[in-house]
């Protein structure tokens, strides 16, 4: 059986009660360090890493530098550069929870990586942006029961909010409070603040009764009767709408039947995805002449030069050079 990642703190002999009870509640908070879709992701990386050690008669831990390095060479064509990013960062994380030596950069691991990268190519689909032009295919593809309510909200939510996967499937009926003008919603925590200091977006109403995040809200929240606990629940083939929150999962398969329903497919050099809808939101609040600091306060981004990402692709035409040139 493939071994499991390490805790980061355990028993030792001649400890106190007072002690043994310290240690068990550091090894809790540990493990809530890490946002649950990386501590999955983790956790399927590291059984896959350790199940290859056992078949290649190699240690997990310490692992060795080589072994690493053939690990990832037998993973190369077949993963992305993202994925055996994270298959090295998962091995890392497992060395350090158990205070081992550990180097990601050690010129056997990075060798391998940068050959497999030149060899098979490193560059990555990125997530199509989805602005409202897509949005309003994707919503007129939902329908007037309550899964169609449900999505249209969610998606609508989601693009108005620059929210990620696990922000909007962790939103409470207690985190909103809905105006005459809009809705002000708290996210208790997210990827970039994993302190849980908490962030406060403001989302005005929409122009129009279609494609108005608000209006789409009201309404799931009314037909599905939330009155407390998670917004954004499963809704069975019977119609019935059941008290568990969705997965992070379910986002993206929503987005990808609403998409086929609506014959909305975008370039093959990008991916559909619902990132796509906080991509969208900073491609279309640039383009509209929205400030820097307007973006970052909204999308909760902490890096400039990530965030401006999203706008050098929305205006890699529009704002060429060649534009000068007297061609």
């Amino acid at each position: 059986m493939p071994a499991s990642p390490p805790d980061p703190a355990g028993g030792a002999p001649g400890l106190s009660v007072v002690a043994t009870a310290a240690l068990a509640a550091a090894k809790t908070y540990a493990r809530d360090a890490l946002a649950p879709e990386t501590k999955r992701a983790y956790a399927a990386d590291w059984a896959h890493f350790t199940a290859w050690c056992h078949a290649a008669g190699c240690p997990p831990l310490p692992a060795e530098p080589a072994a690493v390095a053939a690990y990832l060479a037998s993973l190369a064509g077949l993963y992305s550069r993202s994925a055996l990013e994270r298959r090295l960062a998962a091995i890392g994380h497992a060395h350090r929870l158990r205070d081992l030596e550990w180097s990601a950069g050690h010129p056997a691991i990075r060798s391998t990586l940068r050959g497999i990268h030149r060899r098979h190519g490193s560059r990555k689909r990125q997530a199509a942006a989805l602005t409202s032009t897509e949005l309003r295919k994707l919503v007129a593809a939902c329908p007037g029961d309550l899964a169609g309510l449900r999505d249209r909200a969610l998606l609508l939510l989601g693009f108005a909010g620059a929210l990620r996967r696990s922000e909007l499937v962790g939103i409470d009926r207690e985190h909103l409070r809905v105006t005459a003008d809009g809705l002000r919603l708290l996210l208790p925590s997210s990827k970039t603040d994993q302190e849980g200091k908490g962030a406060e977006l403001g989302i005005s109403r929409g122009k129009r009764r279609e494609t108005c995040p608000v209006r789409a809200l009201e309404e799931w929240l009314e037909a599905s009767a939330c009155r407390y606990g998670p917004v954004f629940r499963k809704v069975d083939r019977w119609g019935t709408v059941e008290h568990r929150r969705l997965g992070a999962d379910a986002v993206r398969d929503i987005l990808l039947r609403r998409a086929a329903q609506a014959k909305l497919t975008v370039h093959g050099s990008e991916r559909l995805s619902p990132h796509g809808l906080r991509a969208g939101f900073v491609t279309e609040a640039y383009l509209a002449g929205a400030r820097d600091e307007q973006v970052m306060d909204h999308t909760r981004h902490r890096d400039l030069k990530t965030m401006r990402g999203y706008v050098r692709r929305a205006k890699l035409v529009t704002d060429s050079a060649v534009k000068l040139l007297d061609l």
